[in-house]
């Protein structure tokens, strides 16, 4: 009997299926393509038996190969973008339409794609009247679909929000010309370092040499600088509160509520047990505790713990999570909700918080004061005394805080250092939360989220604005207790909207790419600890190599490439898990103050439990898809901004300290050179690798390291070293240092890694002409 041809499809056909699945998903406007994984392939393709095992060979090389990428959303082209994309718009094409391209791109994936967008037929439902169109230099969330053609734009798309116009006024630091009694502007953005403005004196206002200011752009003559008049003084540049002002301008950050806002906080009324028809649970004989750092000004949860008296929980606990009920006084559509959607989040500077709602709600009505009653959601859990959560229920009530207490406050009483506050509190209160906790952490450990360590820093300032001094505040278990509680109900949140069948907006972290899991494999090859290649990878792994090299010379270089290995969180409509925390399903339930996440939560749990007015709307998955990804373009935002704050106040503190020196760790290896972190205040600056010794340092990217091609001396990644400060740029919040720490002799590591690389480089090349000569 002939044999039965094999079912096995062609790579060319695996890939073909891939991209035309993707594609027709997209062009029935689901809001999520359903997930591509072997199984799907298999059952298109008719594969079954023996046969998967060659199917799963293969589509492990064309992930290896870099054809496809695979994450928890299941298997997709390289470089396919999702359906909604934060782009920015950057030009026209020869029939004007307007061209994006992603805002965030990573190399590896290949050329960035361009999207060409195309207005709406007709305006978008709910769209404000008269809203402005999109233009060139905007940003906006985009719905894209495959064009499918060579040559150009390889997608189509439709803006579905425009986040922000392209800024009108400039940013900059004026200079004053003595002579004409005007000045010029140096713009503070960076892209805008080699222009300037010529002001006039008519025009400069009340700027003094230095101050940062706010200008409108006049004309351009055919000769001499483009002209510009002062529009508002912001301060001076020895202020750290205008080197925030230049984050907030820079990323577009909206600081100023709108008037219509402002109106509705006023005008909101403090909750009552019985209100619209609906009545709370009286919980405020429940001594339910605040703990928070000692500066913060609003405090939205609240915890308690006892023992639990039923007798399927022996030793067990009943832990509450009490939230502030943000819900009840922004409701979906108003005014509040609409500017809260816009900023998605608070955002947080060393002087300053620009905060989502405006500070009748977040400082007032909504923040758990002691002794004064408060709406809230709680979340009532039981858990077993090896910390396992047994069942949940959540509640809407009024509490009454009984204390609010600081971090360091609640551990002193724990230590046996109580004060007036905390002394009352101590048996009743405090030490039942840390036994919980104590049981919490067994099945944390038993979960082994990734367990990195990442000391922060914090920024104390002086009362004229300027750095005081820059620490690492200390760990407390107090912190470690707060944050697994609110993990617990983060998760019982989720848990509970999946079982009552409600859309939610999911916090989601995706595996590593093969890609990092590859190069990090390859660099832990040469301290000798083993990563297989092609594995399914869990945090366990990472926190065994994490335990390997604790302690020894590997620790912060290994530490540190773990955490680049890793995939940055995002908020979902469409759950594919939690790596880091290694949970499946994970949501933001416990700062709806601060995150707008956290209030879709809220109202989501409203509607779903009856739990009265303010609950989500009808919605469907697609229109909260929209809204994760602005606000989890929202929240990159924010860091972006706080981490360029945090660099310019440094390099304005570290600028009249040029010559000193100061001890670090490399904390990045370029072939352009080395980046510094300092130890004391953990500013980044930057060492030129024409500047290193007299050799010639080639860039070894498996070692994360320069090695002098004579010498032999290596710079590597983690290394600790000293270098002395040359320059400071406090506008570009830059350093460069010079290198005073010779480089370790590796040559011969370092050389097996290179020749280690080019063997696996040949192996590739040399598996791809074989196929080829197979196929032909």
């Amino acid at each position: 009997m002939p044999k039965k041809p094999s079912p096995i499809p062609s790579r060319e056909d695996i890939l073909a299926f891939i991209a035309r699945e993707t594609k027709a998903a997209t062009e029935a406007g689901a809001a999520h393509p359903d997930k591509i994984g072997k199984r799907e392939i298999a059952r298109a393709f008719g594969i079954r038996g023996d046969d998967k095992i060659l199917l799963k060979k293969i589509l492990k090389e064309l992930e290896l190969e870099g054809e496809i990428q695979r994450s928890r959303k299941g298997l997709h082209e390289k470089g396919a973008l999702p359906q909604i994309v934060l782009a920015d718009i950057t030009t026209r094409d020869r029939d004007g339409d307007l061209i994006a391209v992603p805002a965030e791109w990573e190399e590896d994936l290949g050329p960035l794609p361009r999207i060409v967008i195309f207005a709406p037929k007709k305006p978008r439902f709910g769209a404000r009247p008269g809203a402005p169109a999109a233009g060139i230099g905007d940003r906006a969330l985009v719905r894209v679909t495959p064009t499918g053609e060579t040559g150009g734009p390889a997608y189509s798309g439709r803006v579905v929000k425009l986040l922000s116009r392209a800024a009108k006024r400039v940013l900059g630091v004026f200079r004053e010309d003595p002579r004409s009694g005007g000045g010029r502007i140096v713009p503070v953005d960076k892209k805008m370092r080699d222009k300037e403005f010529k002001v006039s004196e008519a025009d400069r206002g009340e700027a003094r040499d230095g101050d940062l200011v706010s200008v409108e752009t006049l004309s351009r003559g055919r000769l001499g600088l483009p002209v510009a008049k002062v529009r508002e003084r912001l301060g001076s540049m020895n202020s750290e509160k205008a080197i925030s002002l230049i984050a907030i301008n820079t990323h577009g950050i909206p600081d100023l509520f709108r008037p219509e806002t402002i109106e509705a906080s006023e005008h909101a009324k403090p909750a009552r047990v019985e209100a619209e028809g609906f009545r709370r649970e009286d919980w405020r004989s429940l001594p339910l505790i605040t703990i928070d750092p000692p500066d913060a000004k609003d405090h939205d949860d609240a915890v308690h713990a006892a023992p639990d008296d039923a007798p399927d929980n022996p030793e067990g606990f009943i832990v509450t999570v009490a939230i502030a009920d943000v819900s009840w006084y922004v409701r979906p559509g108003g005014a509040l909700d609409r500017e809260a959607l816009d900023r998605g989040n608070s955002v947080y500077f060393p002087d300053r918080v620009v905060p989502m709602l405006p500070e009748r709600i977040s400082n007032d009505l909504c923040s758990l004061r002691g002794g004064e009653d408060r709406p809230a959601l709680a979340c009532r859990m039981r858990i077993g005394k090896d910390g396992h959560k047994l069942d949940h229920s959540f509640h809407r009530v009024m509490m009454r805080s009984a204390a609010k207490l600081s971090y360091q406050q609640a551990q002193d009483a724990i230590d046996g250092r109580p004060d007036d506050t905390t002394k009352p509190l101590l048996d009743e209160v405090l030490r039942p939360l840390w036994r919980a906790h104590e049981a919490t952490k067994i099945a944390r450990e038993k979960r082994s989220p990734l367990d990195l360590d990442l000391p922060e820093r914090k920024i104390l300032l002086k009362e004229d604005g300027t750095v005081d001094r820059v620490l690492t505040p200390p760990r407390l278990d107090a912190h470690k207790l707060i944050e697994e509680f609110m993990i617990l109900a983060n998760v019982a949140a989720a848990e509970t909207l999946e079982a009552e069948k409600s859309h939610l907006i999911y916090r989601a972290h995706d595996e590593p790419s093969v890609e990092k899991l590859n190069a990090l494999s390859e660099f832990l090859a040469t301290i000798g600890i083993k990563l297989a290649k092609g594995q399914v990878i869990k945090p366990t792994q990472f926190n065994a190599i994490l335990a390997k090299v604790r302690g020894t010379e590997h620790e912060n270089v290994v530490n540190e490439i773990v955490l680049r290995t890793q995939a940055q969180a995002e908020y979902v409509a469409e759950n594919y898990g939690h790596f880091g925390l290694h949970l499946r399903r994970y949501a933001h339930f416990t700062s709806p103050i601060r995150r707008y996440a956290d209030l879709i939560v809220h109202r989501a749990l409203v509607r779903a439990l009856d739990l009265g007015p303010g609950g989500l709307p009808e919605m469907g998955r697609e229109h909260l898809g929209e809204i994760a990804a602005r606000i989890s373009a929202a929240e990159r935002r924010a860091m972006a901004a706080e981490r360029e704050t945090t660099d310019r106040l440094i390099a304005t503190f570290l600028a009249d300290k040029i010559g000193a020196s100061f001890t670090g760790r490399i904390a990045g290896v370029t072939p352009a050179g080395l980046f510094v972190k300092l130890a004391d205040t953990g500013a980044d600056g930057f060492v030129p690798a024409a500047t290193l010794g007299n050799d010639y340092f080639r860039f070894e990217e498996a070692y994360h390291a320069l090695v002098g091609s004579r010498s032999g001396e290596t710079y590597q990644l983690g290394d600790a070293v000293e270098v002395r400060l040359v320059e400071a740029a406090p506008f570009a919040g830059a350093l460069r240092f010079e290198m005073l720490s010779d480089g370790k002799p590796r040559v011969g590591r370092a050389s097996a890694i290179k020749a280690k690389v080019s063997r696996t480089r040949a192996a590739k090349t040399a598996a791809k002409t074989s196929r080829r000569r197979q196929r032909a």
